[in-house]
């Protein structure tokens, strides 16, 4: 049996090393969980995955609190997730309050740039090892294609692709079930999804009771983006700017953009970009108090449904192994995630190495075209560093972002510009 002490160790140095949004995330896990260690086999890795896909909410921290609940149950699901967002959250606080009371800083959107340049490689080796493990078949490749096209070309919901790709996963795949060797796990599932529905809307009632007013307007909001993230960050950004910046006013459209870029930069699920909003919101009409508490607030009503979610489902995930048609559903929707990583890691690319992107709705094209002449020289300078420690030289992922990091950091100092 895995130690506590190792939980603590393997996943708090995923926690810290979580940049690039969930691409590069679930490469990082790859590496630590299945290569590295062996806690998760790679069927095991891939169906979790799957599982991952369909819920709300940022997929690779459920993985890897699904990966702690596989080595100590509940408990080192609490630890796995907790230390796989602990580390963003506490960055991102900082971030905030700091932003919040000296707005920009220079040296920090410099050395984030750096970060964002080496991401850009990370992602891209994060999709060659997914999809090397994920397409057997010349079907599983068409999905894949066919995935990337819907979301990246004519803009497809994100459920609707992870949706399709599932029905025709399972209606390619033939075979029957063995005979049932235990029961579905639906009571205890139900158990902890009630237990934790109370357990989640505590805090919410403590607001509304104690004091109520913007504190509970942005608990409410973001306890109903909770529920509804399919997709990661982004899926819900048009949401979310119509609510935070048209509806109450919290932060301005440049504020939302700044919190999603550094959500992209520290590390941790992109929908932290949540608590750096509602810090900001809360600096505003009370200062750093309730900016905190906002942030904490935040923090709890966004990701204790994982936990929920998880805790709930995964004795699911190995009842479907065994059963084909099912098994066959979340093969599709794993060729599915190939198409999903390629999306993010194009759309990525592209806003890192481009000033400016122009929108392109042609018929029932939507989708985006970078500015040619917008073209970063630095960004791909340091991305082009970040191929040859990573990809040739086989660099540790810690080394390679300080260098990249300080590589950005020293055009700053030397008066270049970035």
């Amino acid at each position: 049996m895995t130690s506590y002490r190792s939980l603590f160790h393997v996943f708090g140095r995923i926690g810290l090393l979580s940049f690039g949004g969930p691409a590069a995330q679930i490469a990082l896990m790859h590496r630590e969980l299945v290569e590295n260690r062996a806690w998760l086999t790679e069927p095991q890795f891939l169906r979790a995955l799957s599982f991952c896909m369909l819920l709300p909410g940022p997929e690779a921290m459920q993985l890897a609190t699904y990966a702690g609940w596989k080595q100590r149950g509940i408990p080192g699901g609490l630890i796995a997730g907790l230390l796989f967002v602990l580390p963003g959250a506490a960055v991102i606080m900082g971030l905030a309050l700091a932003y919040g009371m000296y707005g920009a800083l220079d040296w920090m959107q410099a050395a984030f740039l750096g970060v964002k340049a080496a991401v850009v490689v990370i992602v891209l080796e994060a999709l060659i090892k997914v999809s090397r493990r994920a397409l057997k078949s010349t079907r599983h490749a068409i999905i894949a294609v066919l995935a990337f096209a819907a979301l990246f070309l004519f803009a497809v919901p994100y459920p609707i692709v992870i949706l399709l790709a599932g029905v025709i996963g399972m209606f390619g795949t033939s075979g029957t079930a063995p005979p049932a060797d235990r029961q579905l796990p639906w009571k205890a599932s139900a158990q902890i999804i009630g237990f934790g529905a109370l357990v989640w809307a505590g805090p919410l009632v403590v607001v509304a009771a104690v004091s109520g007013g913007v504190l509970l307007q942005i608990g409410l909001f973001f306890a109903k983006l909770a529920l509804v993230t399919f997709g990661g960050a982004y899926a819900v950004l048009a949401y979310m700017t119509q609510t935070v910046v048209t509806d109450f006013g919290w932060v301005t459209t440049a504020q939302l953009m700044d919190g999603l870029g550094l959500a992209e930069t520290t590390p941790g699920p992109l929908i932290l970009a949540t608590q750096f909003i509602a810090m900001i919101a809360g600096y505003a009409q009370g200062g750093v108090g309730l900016a905190i508490v906002a942030g904490a607030l935040t923090l709890w009503v966004t990701f204790v449904p994982c936990f929920i979610w998880i805790f709930a489902g995964a004795p699911l995930i190995d009842w479907l192994e065994g059963r084909p048609k099912i098994t066959g559903a979340l093969a599709g929707i794993t060729a599915a995630v190939v198409g999903v990583i390629a999306n993010l890691s194009l759309w990525f690319a592209t806003h890192v190495f481009f000033r400016e992107i122009s929108a392109v709705n042609l018929g029932p094209l939507r989708t985006i075209l970078p500015e040619l002449g917008t073209l970063q020289i630095l960004p791909v300078t340091i991305a082009a560093l970040a191929a040859i420690l990573l990809l040739v030289r086989h660099w540790g992922i810690v080394w390679v972002l300080v260098i990249c990091s300080g590589s950005s950091l020293l055009v700053l100092t030397l008066g270049l510009p970035l």
